[in-house]
């Protein structure tokens, strides 16, 4: 027999998410920036001291944007860095477990793909749509949510019952 976690109300699990994803994208592209700055200086001062061989290692520079997405998506934490940060997490729709590796590919690709000029409109989908979901997020079967909607509270530390039990067990 399967036993699930019960999936929490959509509201619970979506209210304010579309504002904390645009505050987290601008985020995640200052650290993208900074990222990229310091790999930059690394190929160059790499190609410089190569005497020019390689310098064509910064033709790896486009494909950084997508291996953060990806890394982070796959990874344990299932959310970038300016996700985290303002407390949003990417899970599967159906159960609210974490992405899979093709689901967070998929997710990145469709998401580069509206930005392209005439499709950027699209990203606006996310005020109609159930649970405020994105193209991207609709194509690989995620959902952005709140932290606190599906991951139970630690306690403090030091904080529980005499018998080494916690209240929220």
């Amino acid at each position: 027999m399967i036993y699930r976690m019960p999936v929490p109300d959509d509201d619970l699990l979506t209210q304010g998410v579309v504002t904390r994803r645009v505050f987290a994208w601008f985020l995640d592209l200052l650290l993208l920036a900074l990222i990229m700055l310091v790999l930059w200086l690394a190929l160059m001062l790499f190609g410089l001291l190569t005497l020019g061989l390689g310098f064509p290692m910064l033709g790896l520079l486009p494909f950084v944007p997508f291996c953060y997405n990806v890394l982070f998506l796959a990874a344990p934490s299932s959310a970038t860095p300016g996700q985290r940060m303002l407390g949003l997490l990417v899970r599967r729709n159906d159960d609210l477990g974490r992405p899979t590796a093709l689901q967070a590919v998929i997710s990145t690709i469709v998401f580069y793909l509206t930005f392209a000029p005439p499709l950027d409109l699209l990203l606006l989908i996310v005020l109609v749509t159930v649970r405020r979901r994105a193209l991207h997020d609709l194509a690989s079967g995620l959902v952005v949510v709140r932290t606190e909607a599906v991951q139970p509270l630690t306690p403090p530390f030091g904080y529980g019952n005499i018998q080494g039990g916690s209240p929220y067990a």
